[in-house]
């Protein structure tokens, strides 16, 4: 009776979240993602708003409206939603148990059941493997990562430049994880693959937790779905490592027939192939949109100001002076960052024009800050003349081999007389 009560809840638990959540459903539209707009997925979360601010209001006293502009997962709103959805699993379980009280098991609504479970992890699985095998979702530190004082660094932002200053370490941690959604998605390694995205999204859950990652929510979830799928066999599992006799397979199967087992092996094999179709075009694309292979700026690279002239006098460089600069970097087409004498860094939307030569630098506002016309005698070298915050100004930078920064000299040194600590 308790499993038969417990089996009612996580369907009613898991089904719900795939649906409400809506990330891990979006995944099963495969390359169709492409023709969705982007922000899918939280303003498909804002159909239940009435509902989920009412409990927020009532149940926990606090406002949890959804913030559209965020790409948190761990939002207020998005907790409260939860617990709606544990309310109704609770609900429903103990009306489904009153009315289907009699029924003595459910083997072939659990075969069906742990099917949507393992089909589900498997294109999380994917997904977030393909993103790190095409380093996209971490990629290598950024120019103006390296102006940043280690102490001004937020520590999931510590996370994502500690995994991508190693391009190798993060397509292993990536090919984990494409390698553990295969195998859930072939029947015939499905525990290894349940095994493997166990210890993986375990992994993923205590980087979230420790390093405070706004994913919690679902990769704990991810966690709880390889932990329902490898429930069935956990008695085989321990068999075979205390060195007993282990028996045939314990999972149930959605169907019994030889026919029905090729045909859902089929499709499990095409979901393997609608996954990864999907998964190539996104990654691929994002490495070309937002990753390495972004378009760059026309002035690229890390500048240290050499020299800084204001009203035709050279401005000493004094830690006091927040109108100095010591770095640029010029990193996208429309985007720059400035370094102050204070060692602030801070963004710059950015206008260039190539022909005219011409350079202008605004606050995230829209407030124009600068407007300067620009001179490359040099590769190495350059002279920018106009104004700054209203003032005329005449600066003059050089660029800096960044590969020579120790965070981008990131190779392997079988042999080390000293360490590089």
């Amino acid at each position: 009776m308790p499993l038969r009560v417990l089996f009612r809840f996580c369907v009613l638990y898991f089904g719900l979240f795939i649906v409400v959540y809506t990330q891990p459903a979006t995944l099963f539209l495969g390359p169709l993602n492409e023709f969705i707009p982007t922000d899918r997925v939280i303003r498909a979360m804002t159909w239940y708003s009435p509902v989920v601010e009412w409990t927020g209001r009532t149940v926990f006293g606090a406002s949890v409206e959804m913030r559209l502009d965020s790409s948190s997962g761990d939002q207020p709103y998005m907790w409260t939603l939860l617990f709606c959805v544990l309310i109704l699993a609770v609900a429903g379980a103990a009306v489904w148990s009153i009315l289907d009280r009699r029924r003595a098991e459910y083997r072939r609504a659990a075969g069906w059941f742990l099917l949507l479970i393992r089909l589900t992890l498997a294109a999380e699985m994917l997904s977030y493997g393909m993103a790190k095998v095409i380093p996209t979702q971490m990629a290598e530190p950024p120019l103006d990562a390296l102006l940043r004082p280690l102490g001004q660094i937020s520590p999931p932002t510590m996370l994502w430049l500690q995994v991508g200053t190693s391009p190798v370490y993060e397509v292993l941690l990536g090919s984990a994880e494409v390698l553990g959604g295969l195998l859930l998605l072939l029947p015939r390694t499905a525990l290894a693959g349940v095994l493997l995205s166990l210890v993986s999204m375990a992994q993923v859950w205590i980087l979230n937790m420790t390093y405070d990652v706004p994913v919690k929510i679902l990769s704990f979830h991810l966690l709880l779905m390889s932990l329902v799928l490898f429930a069935p066999e956990a008695r085989r599992f321990t068999a075979a490592l205390l060195g007993r006799a282990v028996g045939p397979a314990s999972t149930p199967e959605p169907v019994d027939t030889p026919r029905g087992r090729r045909i859902t092996m089929l499709a499990q094999i095409g979901f393997l192939l609608w996954f990864l179709i999907a998964e190539m075009i996104a990654n691929v694309q994002g490495w070309y949109e937002w990753g390495p292979g972004a378009p760059k700026s026309a002035l690229y690279g890390l500048w240290s100001v050499t020299e800084f002239t204001r009203d035709g006098q050279s401005v000493a460089p004094l830690t006091t002076d927040e109108t100095r600069w010591q770095h640029v970097v010029f990193r996208e087409p429309e985007l720059s960052f400035y370094q102050r004498m204070d060692n602030a860094v801070l963004p710059a939307p950015t206008r260039i024009d190539t022909q005219a030569r011409t350079l202008a630098l605004s606050s995230p506002d829209g407030t124009t800050l600068g407007e300067f016309t620009f001179d490359r005698p040099e590769t190495d070298r350059l002279l920018l003349t106009g104004q700054w915050q209203g003032v005329p100004v005449t600066i003059t930078l050089r660029l800096v081999d960044a590969e020579q920064m120790p965070l981008r000299q990131n190779g392997t040194h079988l042999v080390q007389l000293y360490p590089r600590f």
